[in-house]
């Protein structure tokens, strides 16, 4: 995908404020200080739209930004900070599982993993959590560039094995630095949210359509 326009739209902090577009979201989960931020700056080649911060914890909405008029990422609050009080993770917790489990637009969570670091209980228990409501997943290795090359696949197993991860689960092998990663993302972003399908259909054709009926 080609991102011509990309724009921050709004910091919801309830379905009330959720945009109406009935565009495809994509919605990246992951601890806090992962990387999501850079992770969306690099995919839509900007460098400061997606809020970055050198404090962890700071982001309580779900962050929206519009790409083209094609979809949606929605950057979640961060999990996994100690300093927040457990409190307040309860209710960003109830937050989030309520618009993972009902936002009806949503097509795919990234689940951001830092390749450095075995995934944490917090990462372990996303995962196992989305896989039981059946949501569909992309787990996102970032940082790549933080160590040697020779050592990517042996921190990709320990990610998958620690996680416990499905085969059909893609792992995506990232670095917003190298720009590693980025196609690879993008075909299965496109995959889940149909993107070019009209256009592939428009380019049939004229007698695809009653040759198929006829098969029916």
């Amino acid at each position: 995908m080609k991102v011509n326009q990309a724009e921050f739209i709004i910091s919801a902090v309830g379905p009330s404020q959720y945009p109406m577009d009935a565009l495809p979201e994509i919605a990246l989960a992951g601890r806090s200080n992962v990387g999501k931020s850079s992770l969306i700056n690099r995919l839509i080649n900007r460098k400061n739209l997606a809020r970055t911060s050198s404090k962890p914890g700071k982001t309580q909405q779900l962050n929206y930004y519009k790409i083209n008029s094609d979809l949606f990422f929605v950057d979640l609050p961060g999990y996994g900070y100690a300093k927040v009080s457990k409190t307040e993770r309860e209710k960003w917790g109830k937050f989030i599982e309520n618009y993972l489990l009902h936002r009806e637009f949503l097509k795919l969570v990234l689940l951001v993993i830092d390749l450095r670091h075995p995934p944490s209980k917090d990462d372990q228990a996303m995962y196992s959590w989305l896989k039981h409501h059946d949501t569909p997943i992309c787990i996102v290795t970032t940082k790549a560039d933080k160590i040697p090359r020779s050592k990517w696949q042996q921190h990709m197993k320990i990610v998958k094995e620690t996680l416990g991860a499905d085969k059909s689960d893609p792992v995506i092998l990232f670095s917003s630095e190298l720009e590693l990663g980025k196609d690879e993302l993008w075909q299965i972003i496109e995959q889940k949210i149909g993107y070019g399908a009209d256009t592939a259909v428009e380019g049939q054709p004229e007698t695809q359509p009653e040759s198929a009926e006829q098969e029916h």
